[in-house]
């Protein structure tokens, strides 16, 4: 029995929003677009399991440049698309003690000097957003058009204006092996075999992985993070993302809830599935220090959830054609912040496959900064 080979312009691995993003990109660009997602449903993978925030405050220019783009267009999707994104304007407020403020205050030019709105407040006027203890706080910033998405309805509108233009998408779509041939690659698949001459490995936490099965060498590892959300009717406001620098904690509020974590520097890369509850009193320990209050919320088990951070070892997406294999494109390891930066990343994919030059300049995020000891080194991870 012969077995069918479908063919393509490109073949996303990934379905999630950084895959549905190019898709769609892409699509509207005229390429053939073939998405294979390993999920048995949108967002089963990193996705649907974020807190969603999206933020411009980052150290690195590229970074900043690819948040600032796409929360504009989160912003304009009724007006773009006629679609939700779910986005919200509610900031994001980071908390900085003495010893870190003249590392943040270079990021916060590096913000504004690309035109995107950051303020520089003082602890009280910090206090006014979220009650938090201000010893040891000595400069605050906010960014007054951050806040969150809805990370399911922003992947659900890509993907099916992706379909309304003639994208496949093909799921649970488990890539087995993949080939590089004279015309191009072939992707075996759980549904089947494709082809294609470009491949854009948009693939998250297990893009390391889908990169070996073409003999490739990408490092991205998945990270598992645990988020801990309160109990309903709690009446608290819905505060803006807000980060302690001396704890690293974050909170967000989420309707009459509150979503908090502290991310765990001992959590070792891997596919560990399941809420980390030992970590909690450590989370605990830390909000007594900053937000008391916290501590005098329950916990709801049943709303608290845990995914996958894509960790590159500089905590910078890899984003760009391979030198060593041109017609491979990786859009990963976005570090948690893909949500945040897919918009953008969607255009920019594109761009690559089209023979075109990127809107933004994201030569630095190449993946061969890391044999050149190049690394674009993001200090604001959370």
């Amino acid at each position: 029995m012969v077995t069918q080979v479908r063919a393509a312009d490109v073949i996303v691995i990934g379905g999630g929003i950084i895959g549905a993003a190019c898709a769609f990109r892409l699509s509207e660009a005229g390429q053939r677009v073939t998405v294979l997602d390993r999920g048995a449903a949108p967002g089963r993978g990193s996705s649907g399991r974020s807190g969603a925030g999206v933020r411009v405050q980052f150290s690195e220019e590229v970074n900043v440049r690819l948040s600032w783009e796409s929360i504009q267009e989160y912003q304009r999707f009724p007006e773009l698309y006629g679609r939700e994104s779910g986005y919200v304007q509610n900031g994001y407020l980071f908390l900085v003690p003495e010893s870190q403020w003249e590392a943040h205050a270079q990021g916060v030019a590096v913000q504004q000097g690309v035109g995107a709105p950051v303020e520089v407040i003082s602890p009280q006027e910090a206090a006014r957003y979220v009650p938090f203890v201000q010893d040891g706080i000595y400069r605050c910033t906010y960014g007054p058009q951050d806040g969150y998405i809805d990370p399911l309805l922003t992947l659900n509108a890509y993907t099916e204006m992706a379909l309304e233009l003639g994208a496949q998408v093909y799921r649970p779509a488990e890539v087995t092996h993949i080939e590089r041939g004279g015309e191009g690659w072939t992707v075996y698949s759980s549904q089947g075999d494709f082809t294609a001459p470009t491949i854009v490995n948009a693939s998250g936490a297990w893009s390391g992985a889908v990169a070996a099965l073409a003999g490739l060498d990408v490092p991205v590892r998945p990270r598992r993070r645990s988020v801990y959300r309160t109990r309903n009717g709690n009446g608290t406001p819905s505060y803006p993302l807000t980060i302690d620098g001396t704890t690293n904690l974050w909170l967000r509020g989420h309707g009459d809830t509150v979503i908090f974590t502290v991310s765990n520097p001992y959590q070792p890369d891997g596919l560990e599935e399941g809420i980390d509850w030992p970590w909690l009193e450590r989370v605990r320990e830390a909000a007594a220090v900053r937000f008391p209050w916290l501590n005098e919320l329950d916990v709801d088990r049943s709303y608290s959830f845990w995914g996958y951070y894509e960790m590159t070892p500089d905590g910078s997406p890899v984003l760009g054609r391979m030198e060593a294999e041109p017609g491979w494109i990786n859009a990963c390891g976005f570090s948690g912040h893909g949500v945040q930066q897919a918009a953008a990343v969607g255009r920019i994919v594109t761009s690559f496959v089209q023979g075109e030059r990127p809107f933004i300049d994201v030569s630095s995020l190449q993946l061969e900064r890391f044999a050149r000891d190049r690394a674009t080194a993001e200090r604001h991870i959370v």
